[in-house]
């Protein structure tokens, strides 16, 4: 079958602007694209915090944007994802991307979000035209590339461009871009399209809204969360939306870089280790203990935490359970994370209450996360929701094992432990309680301290599992080819 051109759109991308797992999906998945032989390409806004990785050179022709009541300008930097030949583009301009942030800055949302993506939509198509570069299918991100695909299906319809397929995955339905209808106008598009039955949502533009009713097909990024979406409860005011586009709605799980996180190459880990020999394990576990100040015990259960601290990750179950967990179990705990300042607030405590055993740090440290992810035995995930997640992934390839709620990605990737048998890769529960959550704590507790052999089973059939982007990439391609056959009528072979 002949190779199809790909076109990401994206607001952020690995390594050069992280906000969360969009950009690490982005990061990896056109590697493996480009592995298979397709023609991938990237395009990103050039933020005023965007890191320059690699080389970098200045297209010599100014992009020109129709957007708004006179044609705007940007810059074009061209480099490449670090270790390919994928190019990535960074789209310049001082009015919609200097500032650092990405979404929100010191007070909140940027007021300017709906025209600074429009810019980037309209952007991302016309370097397409200047480049004489035609994609057979263009793959969107969530609400800020909402609006590509209408523009595609109006105003770009009659051009070359108006053959090209659109992808668009939701990586999280909650942040859906709402803005005022001014939007519209700024990006060019027909006032009409500003109706129920697209990108209206009560008196506002619905940027994902638009995405959803535009695209040609869409992906979530888990199965479960596929089917979650389209009920009341997980649909956040779309899954009427959603239930009519449900036939072309297909839930692939997100893919790791599995080169990356490997215990036997991590430059972030003191010691390396392997599914064959575990040393080195515990030498990342003394320095973990020795980071936080906690009793540098080789025997007792070391249960990691590395999450944004917020009601959907369900970290106030945890802190609700804490104490008693704390107070009936032998185990040490740490917690990398921010967010909620209750939250932050109670275990800042915690750390102080049962110095010794538990340790918290506020903030983000990447080094720190791949340690807690290398030294813990156990990794604590009790999300409300989560559409995929990555992290229970990172942590079964460092033979931790991760203890979720039944949600969304994360039961789509860990497997239950059943005692007394040989399967299962973690410890998985249903009800979003405290208490559902210390029986489970307590159950990994028991496993480690009752069932050693066990919970040894359990670390390798986790580090055996394949979480890479080369076992899911082969399903995109095959998205794409569907695509691109709805779209032009003809199958891309």
């Amino acid at each position: 079958m002949r190779a199809l051109k790909i076109l990401f759109v994206t607001p952020e991308v690995e390594p050069f602007v992280k906000v969360g797992g969009l950009a690490d999906m982005v990061g990896a998945l056109p590697k493996e694209l480009a592995k298979l032989g397709h023609d991938v390409r990237i395009v990103c806004p050039a933020y005023g915090s965007v890191k320059r990785v690699g080389e970098w050179r200045a297209l010599e022709t100014p992009l020109g944007v129709d957007v708004g009541p006179a044609t705007q300008w940007a810059r074009t930097w061209e480099t490449v994802l670090p270790g390919t030949r994928v190019p990535a583009y960074f789209l310049e301009n001082n009015d919609h991307f200097a500032r650092p942030e990405v979404y929100t800055g010191p007070w909140g949302a940027h007021q300017d979000n709906d025209l600074r993506f429009a810019f980037l939509c309209r952007g991302a198509l016309a370097l397409c035209q200047q480049l004489d570069w035609i994609p057979d299918v263009i793959h969107g991100h969530d609400w800020t590339t909402g609006l590509l695909p209408v523009m595609l299906n109006t105003t770009l319809k009659d051009t070359p461009l108006g053959r090209t397929a659109t992808i668009y995955t939701i990586h999280n339905l909650e942040h859906q871009g709402y803005s005022p209808s001014r939007v519209v106008e700024f990006a060019r598009l027909p006032r009409g399209e500003f109706q129920r039955d697209g990108l209206e949502a009560g008196g506002m533009v619905n940027l994902m809204k638009a995405g959803l009713y535009h695209s040609t097909k869409l992906t979530t990024v888990s199965p479960t969360y596929a089917k979650e979406i389209l009920t009341p409860d997980g649909g956040f005011g779309l899954d009427a939306a959603l239930r009519f586009r449900a036939g072309d709605l297909v839930g692939i799980v997100n893919g790791i870089d599995d080169e990356s996180w490997d215990p036997a190459h991590d430059r972030a880990l003191p010691a390396h280790y392997s599914a064959a020999d575990l040393h080195g394990k515990a030498l990342c576990k003394a320095a973990l203990q020795r980071h936080f100040h906690l009793e540098e015990n080789p025997v007792v259960p070391l249960f990691g935490v590395v999450s944004r601290l917020a009601s959907q990750k369900g970290l106030d179950l945890l802190a609700e359970a804490l104490p008693a967990v704390m107070e009936r179990m032998e185990i040490q705990l740490v917690l990398l994370g921010s967010g909620d300042v209750r939250l932050e607030n109670t275990f800042q405590w915690a750390a102080q209450a049962y110095r010794g055993r538990c340790g918290t740090q506020i903030g983000f440290d990447g080094k720190l996360a791949r340690l807690i992810q290398g030294g813990s035995d156990c990794f604590v995930m009790p999300s409300r929701s989560e559409p995929c997640g990555l992290t229970q992934m990172y942590a079964m390839r460092y033979g931790t094992l991760p203890i979720v709620r039944a949600t969304g990605g994360l039961v789509d990737t860990v497997q239950n432990f059943e005692e007394g048998q040989p399967r299962g890769t973690g410890f998985v529960f249903h009800a979003a309680t405290a208490g559902a959550l210390a029986d489970t704590l307590g159950w990994a507790c028991a496993t480690y301290y009752d069932r050693p052999q066990e919970f040894a089973g359990l670390q390798q059939r986790a580090m055996a599992q394949d979480f890479s982007w080369r076992h899911n990439a082969g399903q995109y391609v095959d998205l794409y080819r569907w695509a691109v056959e709805q779209r032009t009528g003809v199958y891309p072979a």
